[in-house]
């Protein structure tokens, strides 16, 4: 699809999330295209998993609401320490590092005292505000870069146009993404659609992609679609992959961490 469809896409789900549903009619008036040009992009975006057609148009999905980002520091908090963890384990000295927002990232934090001359790129407001107590106490060597963008109060992190323009900047050696959803079908995916596309940037600026996923995130679809499994280099999770999963991910080579060791 070209660029323009791109563009439309991206404004009708925008349209979608602000009114809950879209007419064909509308959407071929409103961007001067035709009915059949809005009902492929209306296919497109189903076969996406980010709305649902009906007669005339489309809905959105009736899908959970994502927690706000207090609500989701007091679940599934061992399962956070354990990947927060291992996940630091991964880091090496001299590393330029991305962490995404959420509680489980926030949690890699808590292990880089012994590491030294990494610098950390972040969207999360927790995870800077973190950061400048452990550099004040002198518990992080290391440097601090904030992603600028529009602030999202309710879950604490910054998104957007202006948020993603600023990753154009850099490239990072390893990214710590994290998703709402995480199955072989539908890949990883994010309750916001915003969110997704800058967690998809997130990616593209990383040599090493490594997601994030305590066990409600596994075998699970949100609505959004980030990013193919094929796409991920590492899972670090508190439990072992599914059963069916460990040889479509050998043959994708995605490695599982977890804390019995790797899959």
């Amino acid at each position: 699809m070209s660029l323009a469809g791109e563009e439309r896409k991206k404004s009708i789900m925008t349209l979608l999330n602000e009114q809950g549903k879209v007419n064909v009619t509308e959407l071929s008036q409103k961007f001067e295209v035709s009915t059949e040009t809005i009902r492929r992009d209306l296919d497109e975006l189903e076969k996406e998993n980010k709305l649902k057609k009906v007669y005339g148009g489309a809905i959105r999905y009736k899908a959970e609401i994502e927690p706000p980002h207090v609500e989701r520091e007091s679940l599934h908090t061992d399962a956070k320490r354990k990947i927060g963890s291992l996940a630091a384990q991964l880091i090496d000295d001299n590393d330029f590092i991305l962490i995404d927002e959420g509680s489980t990232a926030l949690q890699i934090i808590h292990h880089l005292e012994d590491k030294r001359h990494i610098t950390i790129l972040t969207c999360s407001i927790p995870a800077l505000t973190l950061l400048i107590e452990y550099q004040k106490r002198g518990s992080f060597d290391g440097k601090i870069i904030f992603i600028g963008g529009e602030v999202n109060a309710k879950h604490m992190r910054v998104s957007g146009s202006i948020a993603e323009k600023t990753l154009d900047d850099f490239y990072v050696n390893k990214a710590f993404i994290s998703v709402d959803g995480i199955s072989l079908e539908h890949g990883i995916t994010s309750y916001d659609y915003d969110k997704a596309n800058f967690t998809r940037k997130m990616i593209s600026c990383s040599e090493t992609t490594i997601v994030l996923a305590d066990q409600s995130k596994i075998d699970k679809r949100s609505v959004s679609k980030i990013a193919e499994l094929a796409e991920v280099d590492q899972i670090i999770s508190d439990q072992a992959p599914p059963s069916h999963w460990v040889t479509s991910l050998a043959a994708m080579n995605v490695q599982w961490v977890d804390s019995k060791g790797m899959a």
